[in-house]
């Protein structure tokens, strides 16, 4: 029988019917059995019978509930025979009420699969027939081959399961999912919810207590996700800790946001694990999918950015998708996509910010400021795409630019100038500063460019180092065995300060603007500052204030007795050929 699982049910009546007229009864059915909920069901008949009752008394039989008869079909080995007048009357009952014929012979002959009966197939006839041993030999072999096309049908019932779901939870895999989605994203179909579902920290419940129980973790949310809905076409495990909700009745932003608290509250209540009492809190993100509008791809990135956003601000919390998180995405796919190609083709510019002597308006140094001319949104600044450049791995290529443009820069201003006794600032990613080479660059741009190790100063953030303060320290170090200068740049912002200014092998800090925008107004930041300018005199470096606006916040930093700066109140980042007019008077004065 060349039969698959999409030609099971044709070839099963095909076979049915040739045995009908081969044996001259009155119909042949087959059956398969169900081990595990212990019930047979009717799989087809011939001829189909013309009026069905309903329920039909045929249909799905329990072993548990059945008659004598039926009964015995579940482990049976041999065919069994029923002739009229046996005392199986609960049988011939249930026969003549679904389908008319009373006083029956049936021969019922077992498909077998190893040991096990995986259903029967039977031949009736109207009144009394004898069955010979050829013909029940013959009704054994055709049953063996129904068997082998039920397995095959069960063999790829099986494969097309497990390519549709999860194997730890049972739940809807992502490709499953996608199906589903892709079918009510059709136009027409009423809107409906996505919620993403994202557990926080489950890593930690996997060191503490092995990943054994991390799985039975996962299964336990899974189970109180399908209490959570009648449909498991409706739930997913989207991939490791992530899960995805659909929430086909919800169809505006407050409704699915009600209804994801309510999951929160569910899913992220404490499970008994390995002896421990323990808690996952989790992140939902929530999207109002618009059939006919919206794809598979843009309904799940709209649910996993709010699930992110609702993890950036802390997790354990439900976030809406709304159109500032879509023009964040939009912009950090753009930034992903593009950036590399900025920085191959010279797609990027720097913009020059001086640094003033307070009590004199000499311009001591100028910071390099990275900035990118996008062809369709414009100016971009670095806020923008320098962290999505380290979370891409681009930070080491875009700062080997920005160390390269800044210094090519500023020889192009000594050249112009004849002389130039200030210091070019560059910053320095976290990447960048511990990648192996970043020495040799540094070297090799100062020496293509004819400058003094001396013209430059590197500037890093605190939170640069945090993470391995002695590979750092060896990098600037080194970097400082060059002649290069070093400053922590957002002083005060990062983590044990103190500790840093001990540790560090650097000449300046750069007081954060946080601390200088408000100084003449605020005594906090007042005594803060004053307690750096101490730190500094201390331990003999250089003290510059950012973020300078004001008068006022200018006479309280020389009152303090800081006495650099650079800000607003002096001059903006600006490009280039502005701060090489700048350079020529030499001299600023707040504006």
């Amino acid at each position: 029988m060349g039969a698959d699982a999409l030609t099971a049910t044709t070839a099963y009546r095909a076979g049915l019917r040739d045995l009908q007229a081969w044996f001259g009864v009155d119909t042949v059915f087959l059956r398969h059995h169900d081990s595990h909920h212990r019930s047979t069901t009717l799989i087809a008949e011939w001829p189909p019978r013309e009026h069905v009752p309903d329920p039909d008394p045929l249909g799905v039989v329990e072993f548990a509930d059945a008659d004598p008869v039926f009964a015995a079909t579940e482990h049976l080995r041999e065919p069994l025979v029923f002739r009229p007048g046996s005392p199986a009357r609960e049988y011939a009952e249930r026969v003549e009420s679904a389908s008319g014929m009373s006083a029956v012979s049936m021969v019922a002959v077992p498909l077998r699969s190893g040991p096990a009966t995986t259903g029967v197939l039977g031949l009736v006839a109207q009144g009394d027939r004898q069955w010979t041993d050829d013909e029940l030999s013959a009704l054994k072999a055709t049953a063996s081959l129904f068997s082998q096309v039920q397995a095959r049908v069960l063999a790829e019932d099986r494969l097309r399961w497990a390519a549709r779901h999860d194997a730890l939870t049972g739940l809807l895999n992502r490709r499953g999912m996608t199906d589903e989605l892709t079918a009510r994203l059709a136009a027409g179909r009423p809107r409906f919810a996505v919620l993403y579902f994202d557990l926080d920290r489950l890593e930690a419940l996997n060191d503490v207590l092995g990943h054994t129980a991390g799985d039975e973790f996962l299964r336990t949310v899974a189970d109180r996700l399908r209490r959570f809905s009648d449909d498991d076409l409706l739930l997913c495990r989207w991939g490791g800790d992530e899960f995805v909700l659909v929430l086909p009745d919800a169809d505006t932003e407050d409704e699915a946001y009600v209804e994801a608290c309510r999951l929160l509250m569910s899913v992220t209540a404490r499970v008994e694990l390995a002896g421990d009492v323990v808690s996952r809190t989790a992140s939902i993100g929530v999207a109002v999918a618009r059939p006919g509008l919206d794809t598979v791809d843009s309904v799940i990135a709209g649910a996993d950015q709010a699930a992110l956003a609702a993890k950036t601000a802390g997790g354990n919390a439900v976030s809406l998708f709304t159109d500032e998180i879509r023009r964040r995405t939009a912009l950090r796919n753009d930034i992903e996509l593009h950036l590399r190609a900025a920085i191959e083709n010279d797609a990027l510019l720097l913009h020059f910010q001086p640094e003033i002597d307070l009590p004199t308006g000499r311009i001591t140094a100028v910071e390099a400021l990275v900035r990118w001319m996008h062809p369709t949104r414009g100016m971009i600044p670095p806020v923008e795409f320098v962290g999505i450049a380290e979370s891409v791995n681009l930070a080491t290529e875009l700062g080997r630019w920005v160390l390269n443009d800044a210094c090519r820069t500023f020889a192009s201003w000594r050249r112009r100038l004849g002389a130039l006794s200030i210091t070019l600032r560059v910053n320095v990613s976290p990447a960048q500063l511990v990648s192996r080479d970043f020495v040799g660059v540094v070297a090799a741009t100062l020496e293509r460019h004819g400058l003094a190790p001396g013209d430059l100063c590197i500037e890093i953030t605190e939170v640069a180092v945090v993470h391995d303060v002695t590979l750092a320290a060896r990098a600037l170090a080194a970097v400082r065995d060059l002649g290069v200068r070093v400053a922590i740049d957002d002083f005060g912002t990062g983590y044990s300060s103190l500790s840093h200014l001990k540790t560090l092998p650097v000449d300046a800090v750069k007081i954060d603007r946080e601390f200088v925008a408000h100084l003449d107004t605020d005594a906090d930041d007042h005594a803060i500052v004053g307690a750096v300018v101490t730190l500094a005199t201390a331990y003999r470096l250089d003290l510059i204030a950012e973020g300078l606006e004001t008068v006022a916040a200018r006479e309280a930093l020389l009152e303090l007795g800081c006495t650099r700066a650079q800000g607003y109140l002096y001059a903006r980042p600006e490009p280039a050929d502005t701060v090489y007019d700048m350079l020529r008077v030499g001299v600023l004065t707040p504006s």
